[in-house]
């Protein structure tokens, strides 16, 4: 039998969110300063739980109060249900169409590398937005994780209810300093060669693209010209930082490209992989996505195989 109508055991819930503050701070006063309320207001509240209880839920000694075995279970009770009310309308919130709250689950390199620095033109375009960028890579639970959008490279399967939406095809080539690039007699075999456990295959994903230089560096035994760091992040910097060659990925190094403190001297391929956007998808299409995707669209040029 169902018991939707059954009648609730406390009188009112109100008293609850002040309750939780006392036992919080074991103090009446701090619970008020902290809720804006008075004194007696929190006062109230408890004795109001306790009388429809008929049971203490706190000691109280001197300016202090201290919770009775009823009351920790009261508590652990109120703070689980208050949270997770708290949580589901966060949710409710930031997953509305009309919300200002837009948060965005990047990839930590391109976020870093290439989309903080343009940012600055999405909140000129669309002031209304609240943007939170979140550095997180691979495939993404949006719903659980709290996010509206997720900017991830296509290496990895997506789920059938996602919007996908690819704003940039990918190019990979090696990537050094200038000064590096005289250094080596602008001889890329003559170079140290930075490797990221992140990306492992990138330097021979590029060799098997370049034709006739595979086995080159199949054959090449030197392990002084070979460098590995643990993320991509890091090797991009280390190149930067004039201490070799990076497989640097377009649009990731397009900022470092432009300001000049990386070049490109040779053969950038394409990868068969692309940048994209993921998002729910909706009947009707969130109105923040579309301009993220729109915008995202006007800074990259899309390749022949990159849709």
């Amino acid at each position: 039998m169902s018991n939707f109508h059954r009648k609730r055991v406390l009188a009112s819930l109100n008293a609850l969110p002040l309750f939780e503050a006392a036992a919080f701070f074991e103090s009446f006063s701090k619970a008020a300063h902290s809720l804006n309320v008075t004194h007696g207001a929190v006062s109230r509240a408890v004795s109001t739980l306790e009388e429809r209880l008929g049971v203490p839920l706190f000691y109280r000694r001197n300016r202090r109060v201290v919770l009775t075995p009823a009351g920790v279970l009261l508590h652990n009770a109120t703070k689980e249900s208050l949270d997770r009310l708290d949580d589901a309308v966060e949710k409710i919130h930031r997953h509305s169409v009309s919300s200002p709250f837009f948060v965005i689950s990047c990839e930590p390199t391109l976020a870093m590398r290439w989309l903080l620095p343009k940012l600055g033109e999405f909140y000129r375009l669309h002031p209304e937005l609240n943007v939170d960028v979140r550095m997180a890579g691979g495939p993404i639970d949006l719903l659980s994780e709290g996010c509206d959008v997720a900017i991830r490279r296509s290496d990895f399967g997506v789920p059938d209810d996602y919007r996908v939406t690819p704003f940039a095809a990918e190019r990979a080539g090696p990537v050094c300093t200038a000064a590096y690039f005289k250094s080596i007699d602008q001889d890329w075999r003559k170079g140290t060669r930075l490797h990221s456990r992140t990306r492992p295959m990138a330097w021979k994903d590029w060799l098997s693209l370049v034709e006739g230089e595979k086995t080159i560096l199949q054959n090449d035994s030197d392990a002084s010209l070979e460098r590995y760091f643990d993320h991509f992040f890091y090797a991009l910097q280390a190149a930067q930082s004039g201490l070799g060659m990076a497989i640097g990925s377009y649009p990731v190094v397009q900022q470092d490209i432009e300001e000049g403190f990386l070049i490109a001297p040779w053969d950038d391929e394409l990868t068969g992989h692309c940048y994209q956007v993921l998002s729910l998808d909706r009947l009707t299409p969130d109105p923040r996505v579309i301009a993220l995707e729109n915008w995202l669209k006007t800074l990259c040029v899309l390749g022949k195989d990159g849709s």
